[in-house]
């Protein structure tokens, strides 16, 4: 998938990019038009491109089939920090590589390998971003708030969601690659899937990376309590299982540092999506056990309160 992840990269790596210039693209490859829907969102930071990309599958649920739907997210701030920054932003990795998906998809159909499920992929594209402080490394901010992310990127129609995300600027998981997280559902942060696991070892050739999270990662921004990223925020308004899909490195890296990005891992990372979406689409990937998420609210009861921000606080 090298090819294009470059192709995205730098189409992506300009002070012009934009939701219309990726249409253009898929377009231009085979994608019908009415697959593909961009939108500029204004923020009080400036304004962002959302865009999202229909992959229909053989047996996917829009064209009368069966097979079940997964989304694929690129979550980030911002794909530049213009002015203050020159050049594409490590951030923006995820919206790279949820874009070199959506346009590896639509080659395999003009090259006759068309998946069985329904494929949804959105991102947001902004190349005036702001920064932010964080610890131990600078977030990069969005010209618009978490909330209006989660309303333009998150379908709610998907069975299972693939949420994207660079996840450099930490000291908990310090490798070059990716890491996925544990399956987190309706409020409840479920055992990692041997299913995932698997596909990752198979396409990385590596061992399996899972990046660690904790109850406060899957409660809403906004709640004045520390979040690794907004990795695991499509959750908060969907009970659709997700897993967050972390690209990382060895050291701690500035989201908004330039010349940081890593076409090899992501493209990786990438790869891993198209994997999981044949997979999963065929019905022989799980991303929680059915029978384990029954029982654990039959005894336990629902954890989808953490959702709410702050929802005891008068």
């Amino acid at each position: 998938m090298l090819k294009q992840v470059m192709e995205i990269h730098e189409l992506l790596d300009s002070s012009f990019a934009s939701g219309e210039k990726v249409k253009e693209l898929l377009i231009a490859r085979g994608l019908p038009a009415e697959q593909c829907h961009w939108l500029t969102v204004i923020g009080d930071k400036g304004s962002t491109d959302f865009i999202h990309v229909l992959i229909k599958g053989k047996n996917g649920k829009l064209s009368g089939g069966t097979a079940p739907t997964l989304g694929i997210i690129g979550r980030l701030g911002g794909v530049g920090a213009r002015p203050e920054r020159i050049g594409l932003v490590s951030d923006g990795d995820g919206a790279i590589t949820a874009m070199a998906v959506a346009l590896k998809l639509v080659d395999m159909q003009r090259n006759g390998d068309t998946i069985s499920g329904d494929v949804i992929v959105s991102t947001h594209i902004a190349p005036f971003s702001p920064t932010s402080p964080h610890d131990p490394v600078p977030f990069m901010g969005s010209p618009v708030d978490i909330a209006v992310m989660n309303k333009y990127e998150v379908d709610t129609s998907v069975d299972a969601i693939l949420s994207v995300d660079t996840t450099k600027g930490n000291r908990v998981l310090n490798a070059r690659g990716f890491a996925i997280t544990p399956t987190i559902k309706d409020g409840w942060i479920l055992r990692i899937s041997e299913d995932l696991l698997s596909i990752m070892e198979w396409t990385t050739g590596k061992q399996a990376k899972v990046l660690p999270v904790t109850m406060q990662d899957i409660t809403p921004y906004g709640n004045d309590i520390y979040h690794v990223n907004s990795i695991l925020q499509p959750s908060i308004v969907t009970d659709a299982a997700l897993v967050g899909v972390a690209i990382t490195t060895e050291t701690a890296v500035p989201g908004c540092a330039t010349g940081a990005s890593h076409e090899i891992d992501i493209e990786e990372t990438a790869r891993f999506c198209i994997e999981v979406a044949k997979y999963y689409g065929e019905n022989k990937c799980s991303f929680y056990n059915q029978t384990e998420y029954a029982a654990l609210i039959n005894g336990y009861g629902s954890m989808s309160h953490l959702r709410a921000i702050n929802p005891l606080r008068k």
